[in-house]
């Protein structure tokens, strides 16, 4: 997720129309991000805090390449763009003349500033992912009381929340609630997180420090007891990892247990994703650090990630393209509008299959459902309720 910024001096727009003559030429939109970002680098200083704000002022969409290009230049050079205290503000817009697509930055530090402009000849595909698959968003289920996870037994629908678990049916085309079982009250951590896993028509209930196990079919139950198990990470339809949860936080503590049964440790992480590399299976770990930590299929250090991805990745068994596909949040300030993209890993290197589906609010989590979706939790800014989104890949963009 990237954070918005409301201030956008009014001379900017004018500028526009005066620097596109003086942009610098680039073979396409990476290109242009990278050498924006490394005049941000020089400007900013390495590792220096940041904000980026995207927005466009053409007609066609910010290139899901030219976001990636930015921030994993950023990255490499110490910079983590979405700090609440930046020292600098990076302002892109994406505009156009009769020949080109311009990106122009303004960069902010203090009273001092700089415009900058790249830029590349126009295409009919000039806009778009380099996308060989589409990421389909469908709203499942919408409530005032914050939404943990959602699941569909044979029954209906179930949704986990911090005080209980709701069975809804159908009734036509609307959800009928149909019981409400409650979880002990407990002191529950900030940023509270929990996951539903379901197997026919009994499931598992996973909240830090607590463990239940229920049953939909015939009637909805559930028995709940203070446990430290590990929780079960999927990851498409094939790759499961054992992670224990750190029962006071909003974090996997980084004992985790291989499908082989073998015990690691591993950097402290928000979420876990895997992605087919040429027939071997690597894992991503989104660090409490603001990393993408690559392991390999022994979960062995296998170097970070060129990508600067938010908080919440999740694994797909879609395989469009070279690999299968991970989906990710994007960083940026929690109380701010969110997006997630599907990538698939190519050698080293993560590359954007997808264009950006927008959320209406900051992804809360995003967990994996089997086969081709995941499903986002979000706290919508709008409505001020909470909501969980069906996202599907689907290949042939």
């Amino acid at each position: 997720m990237i954070a918005v910024v409301k201030r956008w001096p009014a001379v900017f727009t004018a500028l526009l129309f005066f620097l596109s003559l003086d942009a610098t030429a680039a073979d396409d939109p990476a290109a242009a991000a990278r050498e924006l970002a490394r005049k941000s680098v020089a400007f900013a200083g390495k590792g220096a805090p940041v904000v980026v704000i995207w927005r466009s002022l053409s007609t066609e969409p910010i290139p899901a390449a030219a976001r990636t290009a930015f921030d994993a230049a950023l990255l490499e050079a110490g910079i983590k763009p979405g700090d609440p205290a930046p020292t600098a503000e990076l302002h892109l817009t994406l505009s156009e003349n009769g020949t080109q697509i311009l990106l122009i930055e303004e960069a902010l530090k203090g009273d001092e500033r700089q415009i900058w402009i790249a830029a590349w000849k126009r295409s009919g595909t000039a806009g778009a992912a380099t996308a060989v698959a589409t990421l389909e968003k469908k709203l499942l289920w919408e409530q005032d009381e914050q939404i943990l996870d959602v699941a569909f037994p044979p029954s209906g629908m179930l949704v986990l929340a911090p005080s209980g678990v709701t069975l809804y049916t159908r009734s036509g085309v609307r959800w009928e609630l149909k019981r409400t079982v409650p979880i002990a009250a407990r002191p529950w951590p900030r940023d509270l997180r929990g996951r539903l896993r379901m197997k026919g028509t009994t499931f598992q209930a996973l909240l830090p420090g607590v463990a239940c196990d229920g049953a939909s079919d015939p009637a909805l139950a559930l028995d709940c007891r203070t446990s430290d198990d590990a929780w079960v990470l999927e990851s498409g339809s094939r790759d499961l990892l054992l992670a224990a949860f750190h029962p006071t936080r909003n974090y996997f503590d980084g004992r985790v247990t291989t499908q082989a049964g073998q015990r690691k440790t591993v950097p402290p992480f928000f979420s876990a994703a895997s992605a087919d590399n040429q027939g071997d299976t690597v894992w991503l770990l989104s660090t409490v650090e603001g990393k993408v930590q690559m392991l390999d299929s022994s979960l062995e250090p296998a170097g970070l990630s060129n990508v600067f991805w938010g908080s919440d990745i999740a694994g797909t068994a879609a395989h469009c393209g070279s690999g299968t596909q991970i989906l990710a949040s994007r960083p940026g300030d929690p109380g701010q509008p969110d997006s997630v993209q599907a990538f698939t890993l190519n050698g080293r290197a993560m590359e954007p299959v997808t264009d950006p589906v927008e959320l209406p609010g900051p992804v809360l989590a995003l967990w994996t459902t089997g086969g081709t979706a995941a499903t986002a939790i979000v706290h919508d800014l709008r409505s001020g309720k909470y909501a969980a989104y069906s996202l599907s890949v689907v290949c042939g963009g």
